[in-house]
């Protein structure tokens, strides 16, 4: 298991030669004895760290690397702790005898690999070994792991020896044994070979056993042949015969390419050597045969017979435009429970497989996603969430079962975290190596596109994180092209890189950096633009770490990177441009964070057209909401949380207090907040999470797009740098390493904060839904806006107006806010007098002096308009009024008024039961098999119309 594929954004520091490992006592134990194992962390990426050191451990058994590994990569719980022994001297005891400490129950086990970790998981060692048992062998020439090309009639020699005595060696080719031997070392030539071959070199001494593997590759030449037109790099299902398919690899550079895969037992002949056009100089070949429906496995053999320096020869990759991909590293550990029936990696082949599948049977979309309407852009409140951390099971089943928790929030769009196949489990996705296939860990293709239908059913809108800045080492486009000095099979972009640079053209990089001047990447990317947008109905994209798109800039250039780069500014309208040009009321939302100048050419672009488009800019603001949250007023300027403090021509900002990366408003005002002179700070979590409300109503109403991250509506106080374990450090920690990366725990389902009344939970939940449905269904939220706070910014004062609208209409909103941690005296500063109403209830309030202060108490807020407002419910007319009886109830219910459907959902909001063609109101409602609680009941009527009650189990 190679140390950069084990978590997201692991920063490795080190090299193999400095890592010091050892047996104590200095011979190789056996397998059947107690061991210890010493590690010394000087000159490895842990050498100046203090905390403790975890191990990623497992066995080679049978030849196989990584075996029997010991819990789960992060888990301080399950991993292994080492004990220091004196400075920079660790130690690890195997006990009661290695076997035992690993499990093993059968099999040779002939080393212990491990990389050892802090306990963040984001600071580590590369992979070691250390040999187990007094028997040792090597594979001497060709290299282990090697592939050699030959011309055709070669021979190849294999010179192999071991220790402790004579061994048994048999050499396979393509499974077949064709020599044996018995000695202390071996040398072998096979002679005339015109076919490719993979070998095994089986090394045998009683009960140890040791497989060393290698192959050669025949060089056939190219046959140029031009191929159909119309053709696309990568999978090309033929529309009339689904026993066909061809493949397209853009490979410049390449001698010759072949094609392995299921469809011949992964041993190519020189029939699955790939063709050339001559036109275009892409690899092609066509598959015949194939059987309707099922699924094959395939990668390439890419060919370079005179690689520059410190790049391989042969590489083994994936397609790079997969769209379903099967991981050696990653497939093991998903849950069948999230993804059901997943294919099985093929025995014997290392890095990531293309599954290929003829006669698949479309996705049967609802005409609510076929005419689905698109929020406006000036109405959208977007919901950010990471699946991971969403609910337990991390998966898309949890965001379906929770679709009324957003329908109830009345957002009207759901922005996910990155989806597509990304390196390891449970990462934030910005690790993405397949940008055109969907990650499997949450699920599967049509799991997904069930959850985006029932999104666009209830109205919301689905908007995908993109992550097309860079891509990491597993990416197909950076390992055909990369430098690999130690021949791992792993590396960097290598300067004829056509996809990557080699070195990052901005300050701002991580993994290998993208080069959007070149063509190829630009087809690449328009390709994923349409995958996403064509076959999963995806709303909009939000373009993460936009900065790096230019070629203007070096690594470590911040005033060159930040500054108007104008090669950025063209290629991300270009992209803008094909995204419209295949879903005109397509949603671009840029992660820039960057200068008004140059974010103003993407929000004001093309913004006069019908439909309107204009790209819409993040918009953080978490450092003022934060000071506002604490109970501050340095620093607390929210004036730029609307569209024009920053020059833009239309309502294209999308303003947020918090996001994913950044700390929570509510732990910032518990840990750091102004006391008033008292401890804790703002004297307790309740008051803390009150304060939300008010943060709501100062962002929300803004005119323009809005974000929310998940969980700020609930007053979510867990710390973005809480640990697995529960502890909480920081990004700057130098002991342990930030966790900001961690899975998070769940509280909000686990503690039923829907229900609680303290903290005031379901308050701030109420009260921003409130807030977001006034913004989606009142117009004045798309007018005119202006903050002023009354003389200091602990006084928040937000002026929302539209003067086209007549009076009889609500067109002038006061938003004020306390923000201190004292009572405060505001003036509203109201534009006339006459009578207004709180919004947040429609109570009245006569205003005869437009400047008479009104008090608030500390966190607290008003809303007040020209006339109350009428917003729409989901729930039944008082006439159409449902009920249900007996309650409680030991088995079965009845339900009194018109119904067409029932949802039974437990107190956390799991569904676990329904009923639908509900005949008569006589109709009893079996719940015999539930256990004994409190159960939340849906009532919906054939109009949609739901009523949600209370009912008790015995």
């Amino acid at each position: 298991m190679k140390n950069f594929i084990l978590f997201l954004f692991a920063v490795l520091v080190g090299n193999s030669s400095f890592a010091q490992v050892s047996w104590q006592g200095g011979s190789n134990p056996d397998a059947t004895a107690a061991a210890t194992i010493l590690f010394d962390k000087t000159g490895t990426g842990l050498a100046t760290y203090t905390g403790t050191i975890y191990a990623h451990t497992g066995l080679t058994v049978n030849g196989t690397p990584w075996q029997n590994v010991k819990g789960s990569w992060g888990n301080n719980t399950t991993q292994p702790a080492l004990t220091l022994v004196s400075g920079n001297i660790y130690k690890l005891d195997l006990t009661p005898t290695i076997l035992q400490y690993y499990n093993v129950t059968s099999g040779s086990v002939t080393k212990v690999n491990m990389v050892f970790r802090n306990a963040a998981g984001n600071a580590q060692t590369v992979d070691l070994t250390l040999d187990v048992g007094a028997f040792q062998a090597a594979l001497v020439t060709p290299v282990e792991n090697s592939n050699t090309i030959i011309n055709s009639g070669q021979s190849l020699t294999i010179t192999a020896n071991n220790t402790n005595g004579t061994a048994n060696y048999n050499l396979l080719a393509n499974g077949v044994s064709i020599h044996t031997f018995s000695g202390t070392s071996y040398n072998y030539t096979d002679p005339n070979i015109t076919a490719n071959k993979t070998y095994e070199l089986q090394i045998t001494q009683g009960a140890t056993f040791f497989s060393k593997t290698f192959g050669v590759i025949v060089n056939a030449g190219t046959t140029n042949e031009t191929m159909a037109s119309g053709l696309e790099d990568g999978i090309n299902y033929n529309s009339s015969d689904a026993t066909k398919a061809t493949l397209v690899l853009d490979a410049p550079g390449k001698d010759f390419v072949y094609l392995a895969g299921s469809f011949n037992n992964w041993q190519p002949g020189t029939n699955y050597l790939m063709k050339k056009d001559p036109g275009t100089g892409k690899f092609w070949l066509e598959l015949t045969g194939l059987t309707s429906g099922q699924q094959y496995t395939y990668q390439y053999w890419v060919v370079d017979a005179t690689p520059t320096t410190n790049s391989p020869a042969v590489v083994k990759t994936a397609d790079p435009y997969s769209t379903l991909v099967l991981s050696p590293f990653d497939d093991p550990y998903i849950p069948a429970t999230s993804y059901p029936n997943l294919p099985t990696y093929p025995a014997g082949q290392s890095r990531e497989v293309t599954v290929l599948q003829t006669g698949q049977t479309p996705y049967n979309w609802s005409s609510a996603t076929i005419n689905f309407v698109k929020p406006k852009k000036e109405d959208l409140v977007v919901y950010e969430v990471l699946v991971r951390d969403f609910d337990a099971d991390r998966n898309y089943q949890d965001l379906i079962d929770k679709i009324d928790y957003f329908k109830n929030l009345k957002v009207n769009a759901i922005q996910l975290m990155p989806v597509m196949e990304f390196e390891g489990n449970e990462s934030w996705g910005y690790n993405t190596s397949f940008h055109l296939a969907l990650d499997k860990f949450y699920g599967n293709a049509d799991k997904f596109k069930e959850f985006i239908d029932l999104c666009h059913q209830n109205g919301i809108a689905v908007i995908l994180d993109l992550a097309l800045n860079h891509a990491f080492g597993r990416n197909p486009m950076v390992r055909m092209w990369m430098k690999d000095a130690d021949g791992d099979g792993w590396g960097d972009p290598a300067a004829d890189n056509p996809y990557f640079n080699e070195f990052a053209k901005h300050s701002y990089s991580v993994g290998s950096d993208f080069n959007h001047a070149s063509a190829r990447t630009k087809y690449y990317t328009k390709r994923v633009i349409k995958q996403w947008i064509q076959e999963f109905k995806i709303d909009g994209f939000r373009w993460d770490l936009t900065k790096g798109f230019t070629q203007a800039c070096s690594g470590g250039d911040d005033t060159c990177t930040n500054a108007y780069q104008a090669d950025r500014v063209a290629v991300l309208k270009e992209y803008a441009d094909y995204s419209w040009l295949l879903d005109p009321t397509h949603y671009a939302i840029f992660e820039h964070l960057g200068g008004d100048s140059e974010e103003q050419q993407w929000a004001n672009y093309r913004i006069g057209e019908t439909p309107s488009k204009g790209i819409m800019m993040w918009g953080e603001l978490h450092e003022a909401y934060k000071q506002l949250t604490m109970g501050y007023s340095t620093n607390a300027d929210i004036t730029r949380m609307g569209h024009v403090s920053r020059g833009f021509s239309g309502k294209r900002l999308l303003g947020y207090p918090e996001s994913h990366d950044k700390d929570r408003l509510v732990y910032e005002a518990v840990t750091f907040g102004n006391g008033g002179g008292t401890a804790p700070p703002l004297n307790n979590l309740n008051n803390a999470v009150a304060r939300m409300s008010a943060i709501g109503a100062l962002s929300i109403l803004v005119p323009g797009p809005k974000m929310i991250w998940h969980f700020a509506e609930l007053g979510m106080n867990n710390s973005i740098y809480t640990c697995e374990n529960g502890t909480v450090n920081s990004e700057s920690d130098v002991t342990t390493g930030d966790c900001k990366l961690a899975t998070k725990p769940q509280p909000q389902w686990v503690n039923n904060w829907l229900t609680m009344t303290t903290p005031n939970r379901q308050q701030v939940y109420n009260d921003w839904k409130r807030l977001i449905q006034m913004k989606i269904e009142e117009q004045v939220f798309e007018g005119d806006y202006a903050i002023s706070p009354d003389g200091n910014n602990i006084r928040q004062r937000i002026y929302v107006y539209d003067n086209s609208l007549p009076s009889t209409q609500l067109k002038n909103v006061v938003i004020i806010a306390n923000m201190s941690v004292a009572a405060q005296n505001i003036n509203p500063s109201f534009p006339y007098t006459g009578n207004w109403y709180n919004l947040m209830d429609n109570t009245p309030y006569n205003v005869t002096n437009t400047t008479a202060t009104i008090n608030l108490p500390p966190g607290g807020f008003r809303v007040y308009g020209n006339q109350p407002v009428a917003l729409a419910a989901n729930d039944f007319e008082v006439a159409n009024q449902v009920s249900l009886y007996p309650n409680p109830t030991s088995g079965t219910f009845n339900i009194k008024g018109q119904v067409a459907k029932v949802e039974i959902y437990s107190i956390t909001g799991q569904r676990v039961k329904s009923f639908e063609n509900i005949s008569s109101e006589d109709y009893q409602f079996d719940i015999n098999e539930l256990n004994s609680g409190v159960y939340l009941v849906k009532a919906i009527d054939a109009n949609n119309n739901s009523s949600t009650m209370k009912l008790i189990k015995q």
